[in-house]
């Protein structure tokens, strides 16, 4: 398929190949009909042929080339195959759409300081767990780096001191640099305000900017309230934001997609965690 896509890629080859679509022809015909020389044409015809899209035969004096519509065949299909994964719904395509359009939005909305302050956002998820085992996956580093990132980014280093006053300091990587070779793609420092095991979590965190100045503050309130039968979780999250710059526009656009993104994968760690599992590590990742 590489082949075909190299010989497709020259604009004189595909000429040949829409003339031969038509039907066989003599290199001669073909030279003319393309506005070529004979001998450019011979040279372009063979590579066709050796990409395996075109055939020969010779007739007297001539020699007739054709196209073989089999290899143009599956290269379409290859490529429509690529175009269904890229548009299938729910997907990483439609999720860089949906964040395209937000960051226009927010983008046009911050034209000075604090335009998004009091913004807020809400997040809710029946979670599969109960009350102590969604506290460990909120405030133990080790479990807590697993979930707590959009689908795209990586957890590259993180501390999290679950505690009235204790720091938050998170580092993000591209989800695909697993040798933390690349440039961070983020970085987000802030503080816990308040921890009470089981039911409830606030802290205030904020992004920083490449100048080590931060993009806004978020304050984030996570309540946790037992199901009925005891076995699983409703967890409530609301964030409000303060101190906004002009520059925090990309970070706003992206918590809807980012957080949902994290709490999901939450949802589906406490699923399928088994309910006898001793704590996980509480030492900070790297």
């Amino acid at each position: 398929m590489d082949a075909l896509l190299a010989a497709l890629a020259d604009p004189a080859r595909l000429r040949l190949v829409t003339l031969l679509a038509e039907r066989p022809r003599p290199v001669g015909v073909l030279a003319e009909l393309a506005g070529a020389r004979q001998p450019q044409t011979t040279k372009h015809l063979q590579t066709l042929e050796r990409a395996g899209v075109v055939t020969s035969q010779r007739s007297g004096q001539r020699r007739i080339y054709a196209l073989d519509a089999a290899p143009l065949r599956d290269l379409a299909a290859a490529l429509l195959r690529l175009a269904d994964d890229a548009d299938r719904s729910g997907g990483p395509g439609t999720t860089y759409d949906r964040y395209g359009r937000s960051l226009h939005a927010e983008r046009l909305a911050a034209q000075e300081t604090g335009w998004a302050d009091g913004r807020s956002f809400a997040f809710h998820r029946s979670l599969a767990a109960p009350a102590d085992l969604v506290w460990r996956h909120l405030t133990e580093p080790a479990l807590l780096a697993q979930w707590w990132t959009p689908d795209d980014l990586r957890m590259h280093h993180l501390v999290f001191e679950a505690r009235p006053g204790g720091r938050i300091v998170q580092e993000y990587r591209d989800a695909e640099d697993t040798d933390g070779s690349g440039p961070a793609a983020g970085r987000a420092e802030g503080v816990v305000e308040d921890a009470r095991p089981g039911q409830r979590l606030t802290y205030r965190i904020s992004p920083v900017l490449p100048d080590g100045s931060p993009a806004f503050t978020a304050h984030v309130d996570l309540g946790l309230t037992p199901t009925d039968t005891g076995t699983g979780t409703d967890l409530d999250v609301h964030w409000q934001l303060t101190d906004s710059t002009v520059d925090s526009a990309d970070f706003v656009a992206g918590i809807e997609i980012g957080f949902g993104q994290g709490l999901d994968k939450l949802a589906a760690a406490l699923a399928a965690t088994p309910r006898d599992t001793d704590s996980t590590s509480r030492r900070s990742t790297t």
